[in-house]
């Protein structure tokens, strides 16, 4: 998307240059005699040429690295005939060596690449497995009866907004493959793409994702309170209050999403909205989830404690059992509550720079497209009380199948 936003800047940058190098063509006399025609060859804008000579312009002003090259110059070479020269392929010649990017620059630009496109492979492996793992959960939670309760419609919930994440991620990524991956054959290619019609899908697509990202959070945050409020309030839930952890879990969101698509609609509707020019608009988004982040850390904390107390009393069996209850029960509440999030909470986007920001790229890619994974594998998969009735299930099964096949 950084690439997307130069080449839109870019673009707007060459269409002015185009205008103004044609309105020189339209004003400035001819001279007299013969001479090189004055033009715009799409790359730079040429004065008339005296023949035989060697004429020079600066750089195009629109290229992204101009403060860099804005000393040099690209060359063409008027004819003694008055035409530009040409070289084999029938083109005219022209030297822009001076007005190239530096190869350093180059090489560093193929290496960032190349880490953009691992990061990719790596959540997008992330989230196809999570989507895998949630939706088999999914169906085991709502399948089987006996497991239908306020906590596990909570959990399948949280499964469900997680599926949504990962859907929404691979649908932005497509759609934005779509916009900015196709083949520019003509200008009037390039400023299709760069339209506001073209850009309706991917803005659409990071719309979905940020609602999406937002009621994942907002589960996590259901989770807290739920278990906040069976293990420290001692309060009883029951289906009448499941409610509440609806309007929060899918409702909360549209609070700060609709007010973000609006800003963004009014004030930055540029691309596909994924660059974030002016930071304060995107605090309507990283706000609330900052905040659930930091509420789910101190409940973290509160239940932690909890737990604590409670095996320190019922630790009969030595400190390594108890070292290993509090640790395992500590691990399950981690990506329940999304506690991951607070590691990175003040090593914002502005203020990370170069390898850290590399760093904090990868691990919050690969903790949030694996996290899915983990939730489903440790509240379903490993919860005793699923691993009971699926293993009732299974030998039901098994009982019926034998029975079927002794009628026969």
């Amino acid at each position: 998307m950084v690439y997307g936003k130069v080449l839109e800047e870019t673009y707007l940058k060459w269409i002015q240059y185009r205008e103004e190098c044609r309105q020189m063509i339209q004003d400035e006399p001819f001279p007299q005699g013969l001479f090189c025609n004055r033009t715009f060859d799409r790359y730079a804008c040429w004065p008339d040429g005296t023949p035989g000579a060697l004429i020079n312009v600066s750089c195009p002003s629109y290229l992204p690295w101009f403060d860099k090259v804005s000393h040099g110059v690209v060359l063409r070479q008027c004819g003694l005939n008055g035409r530009w020269v040409l070289i084999e392929d029938g083109q005219v010649w022209r030297d822009m060596s001076q007005c190239e990017d530096e190869p350093d620059v180059t090489s560093y630009e193929l290496w960032f690449k190349q880490l953009m496109v691992s990061f990719k492979t790596l959540y997008t492996v992330g989230y196809t497995l999570s989507l895998c793992t949630l939706i088999s959960a999914l169906i085991i939670l709502l399948g089987i009866r006996k497991l239908h309760c306020t906590r596990n419609y909570i959990h399948a919930n949280l499964f469900v907004s997680f599926i949504l994440r990962a859907v929404s991620v691979i649908v932005k990524d497509t759609m934005l493959e779509r916009h900015w991956g196709r083949e520019i054959m003509r200008q009037t290619d390039l400023g299709e793409m760069l339209s506001h019609q073209a850009a309706i899908g991917c803005r659409l697509a990071q719309v979905l994702m940020q609602y999406c990202v937002l009621a994942n959070h907002y589960w996590f945050f259901g989770e807290a309170i739920y278990l906040y409020s069976v293990l420290i309030a001692s309060v009883f839930i029951d289906h009448n209050k499941y409610l509440p952890y609806i309007c929060l879990g899918w409702g909360t969101p549209l609070l700060f999403v609709i007010p973000w698509m609006l800003a963004k609609l009014l004030k930055e509707n540029n691309e596909c909205w994924a660059v974030n020019e002016n930071m304060n608009y995107w605090w309507i988004i990283r706000f609330p989830i900052l905040f659930a982040s930091l509420i789910n850390f101190m409940i973290f904390m509160k239940i932690v404690k909890v737990i604590l107390s409670k095996l320190r009393a019922s630790n009969q069996n030595g400190y390594p059992d108890y070292k290993f209850r509090l640790a395992k029960a500590t691990l399950t509440l981690i990506p329940l509550f999304g506690i991951h999030e607070v590691i990175f909470i003040f090593a914002t986007d502005e203020q990370t720079t170069d390898t850290l920001r590399y760093i904090k790229v990868f691990f919050t890619l690969f903790l949030n497209s694996f996290q899915g994974f983990l939730v489903a594998v440790l509240y379903c998969y490993s919860n005793k009380e699923v691993k009971t009735e699926l293993r009732n299930k299974l030998r039901n099964w098994r009982m019926d199948v034998e029975t079927m096949c002794c009628r026969q």
